[in-house]
């Protein structure tokens, strides 16, 4: 099951986060992603969510496959956004679509 919270926090304050300690960047690779959510209290059950918003398109399906083989992508996204949809979220997250 979500967490509102647990979500919101990687829309609202990942980026801000990754930025500080890596720079202002396209995408961020998948141990910079993962330093970040373990360094600074993220929920680690939404990595996944991490890496779709901020790793590398081209290497998203990579890393998925080997840390997390059971998410699959779209499936992933599509969950997330209409668990925000029934909390009226309207915030950065909406760019999953």
């Amino acid at each position: 099951m979500f967490k509102y919270w647990s979500i919101k926090k990687y829309g609202s304050k990942l980026l801000p986060q990754l930025e500080k300690h890596y720079g202002e960047n396209t995408f961020y690779t998948a141990s910079q992603i993962r330093t970040i959510v373990y360094k600074k209290d993220f929920n680690p059950s939404y990595l996944p969510l991490g890496y779709i918003l901020f790793l590398d398109p081209a290497r998203l399906d990579g890393v998925l496959a080997k840390e997390f083989p059971e998410v699959k992508v779209n499936e992933y996204k599509k969950e997330i956004l209409t668990f925000l949809e029934e909390k009226s979220y309207n915030g950065f997250l909406l760019t999953l679509q």
